[in-house]
C-alpha cells in the first residue's frame, strides 16, 4: 500500500490550497483517512480525519477554514484549506488507518507535502 500526497505549495495569507492523497494497492477498505502536519521544531499534530462513513474531526485551529472529504471508490482523501494563515505553514502528511488488505489490517503514512503561507 502506498499513499501519494499532492497539492502543497506557496500561497499568500488568506489564500486557498487543496491537498489530495490517494492510497494505492490491493485495498479492500480503509477505516479512517486523515491529515496531520508538522511545523519546523514542532511535533506532528492532527489536522482532520474522516471515517469511511463520512464522520469528520477537526483540530480547533482549522475549524471553519479547512474541509476534509474522501472518495471511497478512489481511496482518496482531500483537504480543502481556505483562509490560510502563516501559522498553517508545515509539512502535511496524509494517513490511512485500518487499511484492510489480504495481509490484514494496517496503518500507513504518506510522504509529506509542504505548505508555505506567506504573510
Amino acid at each position: 500500500v502506498q499513499l501519494q500526497a499532492s497539492g502543497g505549495g506557496l500561497v499568500q495569507a488568506g489564500g486557498s490550497l487543496r491537498l489530495s492523497c490517494a492510497a494505492s494497492g490491493s485495498i479492500f477498505s480503509i477505516n479512517v483517512m486523515g491529515w496531520y502536519r508538522q511545523a519546523p521544531g514542532e511535533q506532528r499534530e492532527l489536522v482532520a480525519t474522516i471515517t469511511s462513513g463520512g464522520s469528520t474531526n477537526y483540530a480547533d485551529s482549522v475549524k471553519g477554514r479547512f474541509t476534509i472529504s474522501r472518495d471511497n471508490a478512489k481511496n482518496t482523501v482531500y483537504l480543502q484549506m481556505n483562509s490560510l494563515k502563516p501559522e498553517d505553514t508545515a509539512v502535511y502528511y496524509c494517513s490511512s488507518a485500518g487499511v484492510q488488505t489480504w495481509r490484514g489490517r494496517h496503518n500507513y503514512w504518506g510522504q509529506g507535502t509542504l505548505v508555505t503561507v506567506s504573510s
